[in-house]
């Protein structure tokens, strides 16, 4: 796609987050796409409730700012976003969010299990975990996303101990559904508490899914 083509999918993965209930109180939010393999668009602010065209900069992989400008504290945003692109040449778009069931769980520093049949069709295989803390945009920390994006690649998502989560897919709206399913999987594991607890879904229903996707179609 071109850099503009990119920037309206951006938009309106952000209009998705919005209407679907996957920002805070604040709105912030912040989302980027790969546009070429060393560029990226990400967004320049942290708000993104009324999001545009005009609303994004365009990075190279080691953050130089090619076009636009972005906020100071963009900076170490820019850092995480970076991170996941150098390490997974496939991902195509990353979303960060303080979504509240997801965030409730990145600060009891606990993952999200296997419970929700539609996290497998995401192509997850085994719980989402948890980075360790460290400041926003750290060396630590962004280091320690790299190894868990590198090292589990099925995994599409991170929780950011007691800060939010971090999702990453092929494109902007996939991965905006995906963030969606997260915090549906987020939600109801905390219902559940209320009914006995979560149930783990057996271990050959990773499997099971599979082939039901293979034969009749890979829809989430």
């Amino acid at each position: 796609m071109t850099r503009n083509d990119t920037k309206e999918a951006m938009v309106l993965a952000a209009r998705y987050l919005a209407a679907h209930g996957l920002l805070f109180r604040g709105n912030h939010a912040n989302l980027s796409a790969r546009t070429h393999g060393n560029e990226i668009v990400l967004t320049k602010g942290g708000d993104i409730s009324n999001l545009s065209v005009d609303d994004f900069a365009i990075l190279d992989l080691n953050g130089q700012v090619l076009e636009g400008t972005m906020e100071p504290r963009m900076q170490e945003i820019a850092e995480m976003h970076m991170g996941i692109y150098q390490v997974r040449p496939a991902v195509g778009a990353v979303i960060h969010t303080h979504a509240s069931h997801l965030t409730a769980f990145s600060v009891a520093q606990k993952p999200i299990p296997l419970i929700y049949e539609p996290l497998l069709r995401f192509g997850i295989a085994e719980p989402v975990p948890v980075v360790p803390w460290a400041p926003r945009g750290s060396m630590a920390s962004v280091d320690a996303i790299k190894e868990i994006a590198q090292n589990h690649l099925s995994l599409p998502a991170v929780l950011l101990a007691n800060h939010g989560v971090l999702v990453f897919g092929d494109n902007p709206m996939i991965t905006a559904s995906l963030l969606g399913t997260l915090e549906e999987a987020a939600e109801l594991y905390i219902l559940a508490q209320s009914l006995g607890g979560a149930k783990i879904l057996p271990e050959k229903a990773v499997e099971q899914v599979r082939e039901r996707m293979q034969t009749f179609g890979s829809q989430h």
